[in-house]
Formats: structure tokens, sequence, C-alpha cells
């Protein structure tokens, strides 16, 4: 009995590692969340809207030539977070979730800047630990044209002055 197990827990393995071999496990979900950003803080804070109706693309580009290899476009639902489905494994590609057309007025500006996040980068392949699909990527936000009258408080509470941040 013991020895059936065995040769049975054995066939298992062999057939999931022939699966994985030949791409049958390469479905992933690639999942986050789009904001407006109130204070243009260039991070959620506690006034952060969630938008509801966000555009989203995953590009994924060759990493010596940046040629476009891939992409899917995504709408966020009413917490503001999308799910995009890829079918395949992209292990030699750069793949970045990046913001298309917000759905609020007033909210519409994609910095330019170094600093905020343009795009969020997300590791398409099986071979890099990670056992669930799902790909979680960064919050991503599109600027608010004037930030609320409350902002200078909030980022206060987190340590954070018109001039840097607080001794």
């Amino acid at each position: 009995m013991a020895r059936a197990f065995i040769v049975l827990a054995s066939a298992l393995c062999l057939f999931s590692l022939i699966g994985s071999a030949y791409g049958i496990n390469n479905q992933f979900f690639i999942e986050g969340r789009v904001y407006c950003d109130t204070c243009r803080s260039q991070f959620v804070t506690r006034v952060s809207e969630y938008m509801a109706n966000a555009r989203v693309r995953l590009e994924c580009r060759t990493r010596n030539t940046g040629e476009l290899t891939y992409s899917v476009e995504g709408v966020t639902d009413a917490s503001g977070t999308y799910s995009l489905p890829v079918n395949e494994d992209h292990a030699a590609e750069i793949c970045e979730v990046v913001l298309v057309k917000s759905s609020q007025p007033g909210c519409e500006e994609v910095s330019t800047g170094s600093f905020l996040r343009k795009s969020a980068r997300v590791s398409l392949t099986v071979d890099n630990g990670m056992a669930s699909p799902v790909r979680h990527a960064n919050p991503l936000g599109f600027l608010k044209a004037k930030p609320l009258p409350e902002c200078p408080e909030v980022l206060l509470e987190l340590g954070i002055t018109p001039t840097g941040l607080v001794d």
C-alpha cells in the first residue's frame, strides 16, 4: 500500500513538472489599484480617493531594445481595483502597468517627475519563487489639479512639512 502511494505521488509530481515545462501553468493575474492623489504627495494618504472606471495598461517590452511585445488594457472597479489576465510567461521582458485614462475630471495629470511612479513593474514568470499566479502591482495615482485644503494637516501627521521631514 505504501509503495503504491509513493508511485502515485511521484507520478503526480512528474506530471506537474511536465505541465510547467510546456507552459500549462503560465497564467497570471496582475492586480492593483488606481487612486486620485488629492494632496499631490505622490503616495497614498488618508484623503486619497480610489478611482472607479480608470483605465490602465500592462506593457511588456524587450530588455535590449524596449520593443513592445505584449499589451493588455483593463478598467478599475468601484473600489479602484483592476485585474489583468496574462496567459504567458514574460521572463525575458520588463513588464509594467501604466496609467492610461482617468475617470475623474480635475484629477487627470500623470506626473512627469522622477519621484512619482508612472508605472508599476511586475514579474511575470514562474521562475521567480512565487507560488501564486497573482502578481500585485504598486498603487498608481493621477494628480489632482489643486490639493485639498486639509492636505498640509495630513502631511504633517505623516511627519512631512513643506520644507521636508519633521526633525
